[in-house]
């Protein structure tokens, strides 16, 4: 196998070494305990939790892995595995399942190298995607189920994770929380990662998923294919209309009826809890579509500048419930339709809010930091040139540092006919653009304002010429005025401008003291309390 800048990068965070015919390979001793699994539990002994546990443990000592595991994990795999499920279940998974899944893991020094092999030409390659570098991976959903195996396993290293910011990737915290803290929603968490690896032991998905880092870029650069971090003239200026804003009191984002981008209302590290005790909106959608927590692997930590889009994630799980709540209830067949890559119709966004930020969510610095952030999630990078070109059109130079309408030499174009350029320019695009299935970001435990985090999302969703927001409530009551407001702002025929704004206005006030009441009774007095 040819050395790559790719590879090169996350071989340290990989369980395997390359051998001296330049393969990559599991150590001898690895491969000896996963062919004797692959072989059944009468060859392996492994036919129970507690000696799973200890194969785990044998692996990792062959792999020179120092850094021990959560305490717990061996006895949270006993639990799980040989309590708390059935008897049949666990006989069969450990029977059928882990002989399969030791299979598949025998199989990934060939499976990446076929990987390297066809993305090459397309620098989609596994690698880390660091802070600051935009980029894409795309991964085959075989190959996402053999790392994930490795995660399972415990076999990825951990001890330069923390320095480059990654999140932790191995299962060993999600089973030691079981038996540290046990809760019906943990042990519901755990079901859907083992529903998932039998679905993929029972049929193998043939499609890919890609992850790509998004950004909006601190410096300018001629030659950049993405737009530059805007400032505060940029919003105040816009003349970009507000997008249609459609208000859903009950349902869920991921079960949204046409295609849309799908925020998960993330933590700067990606996924979150989900592999610890988070049972919340992100960490649901990672149990629910486990092929998400493969980002976890190569994707840092968010700064404020970026924004992780993941397309093709699969649905495994059905569910019921909310944190404490969660609970599995089932295998659910995804018949979303695939893309020209093979990536299912997908399409979810992480993006972090600000964490607890009370008082200080309404100084200008944060509301520009918030509507950046949903912004560069919701802007379709490929689209940049055509973005770029209505911009250049109306005369907003946007890649210089500002955002101030410059002139054009020789311009003679009327507001008129510019108004009338951006909306042909949105009608055009719908047919092929995506909106925007989104509900409360930065709310709930993050303990944002509901009422200007949603008029954060609609201004970003707007200023990213998406066709349409649908906003899910989850029947909040401090949303429950939402409808009719946002009905009244498409009947002043405000621009984003406009909205941002009056934003900034009510902000002022609320850090002044002078507004004692939420924004939508501010803006709109006549609302019923």
């Amino acid at each position: 196998m040819e050395d790559s800048a790719e590879l090169e990068s996350i071989l340290p965070y990989l369980p395997l070494v390359i051998g001296s015919s330049r393969r990559l390979l599991w150590p001898s001793e690895v491969v000896e305990a996963l062919e004797a699994m692959s072989r059944g539990p009468d060859h392996s002994r492994v036919n129970c939790g507690e000696v799973l546990s200890i194969a785990i443990s044998d692996m990792r000592a062959s792999l020179s892995l120092a850094d021990p595991l959560a305490l717990s994990a061996p006895l949270g795999y006993a639990l799980f595995f040989d309590e708390l499920m059935s008897g049949p279940d666990s006989r069969k998974w450990f029977a059928e399942d882990i002989p399969k899944l030791a299979n598949l893991l025998l199989r990934l020094p060939s499976l990446l190298e076929v990987h390297y092999q066809n993305s090459r030409a397309y620098g989609y390659g596994l690698r880390i995607l660091g802070p600051q570098q935009p980029g894409m991976v795309l991964l085959s959903q075989e190959l996402i189920g053999a790392l994930l195996a490795c995660s399972l396993f415990c076999l990825f290293p951990i001890s330069n994770r923390g320095l480059k910011h990654l999140p932790a990737i191995n299962f060993d915290q999600l089973f030691a929380s079981l038996y540290d803290s046990y809760s019906e929603s943990q042990e519901n968490k755990v079901r859907c990662i083992i529903c998932y690896f039998q679905r993929i032991c029972l049929q193998m998905p043939t499609g890919s998923v890609s992850f790509e880092r998004k950004l909006l870029s601190l410096e300018h650069h001629p030659w950049q294919s993405f737009l530059s971090y805007p400032y505060a003239d940029f919003w105040t200026k816009s003349t970009i209309p507000l997008c249609p804003f459609q208000v859903h009191s009950s349902g869920l984002i991921e079960d949204h009826a046409i295609e849309a981008l799908e925020v998960d209302f993330a933590n700067k590290y990606l996924g979150g809890g989900a592999l610890h005790r988070g049972c919340v909106q992100e960490e649901i959608r990672f149990m629910i579509n486990p092929e998400l927590i493969a980002g976890m692997l190569f994707l840092p930590s968010m700064a404020d500048n970026e924004a992780i889009e993941i397309v093709g994630a699969e649905r495994f799980s059905d569910y019921t419930g909310y944190a404490s709540s969660f609970r599995f209830s089932g295998d659910y067949v995804d018949k979303r339709s695939v893309d020209f890559l093979g990536r299912r119709k997908t399409r979810i966004v992480a993006i972090d809010a600000l964490c607890s930020p009370r008082m200080k969510q309404y100084k200008a610095k944060n509301l520009l930091r918030e509507t950046n952030k949903a912004f560069c999630g919701f802007l379709d990078q490929s689209k940049y040139s055509q973005y770029k070109r209505l911009f250049k059109m109306n005369s907003v130079q946007l890649n210089e540092g500002s955002s101030l309408p410059i002139k054009a030499k020789g311009e003679s174009r009327t507001e008129e006919v510019r108004k009338s350029d951006e909306k042909s320019w949105h009608l055009e695009d719908c047919e092929n653009y995506i909106g925007i299935a989104t509900g409360n970001w930065g709310c709930g435990a993050f303990g944002g304002d509901p009422e200007v985090k949603t008029i954060i999302q609609w201004l970003a969703a707007s200023q990213a010429l998406r066709p349409f927001i649908s906003y899910y409530t989850f029947g909040l009551e401090a949303l429950q005025s939402l409808a009719q407001v946002t009905q009244w702002i498409i009947l002043q025929k405000w621009n984003v401008g406009d909205l941002w704004n009056i934003l900034i206005e009510y902000s002022s006030q609320k850090l002044r003291g002078e507004a004692d009441v939420g924004f939508f009774a501010w803006l709109l007095p006549s609302l019923p309390k």
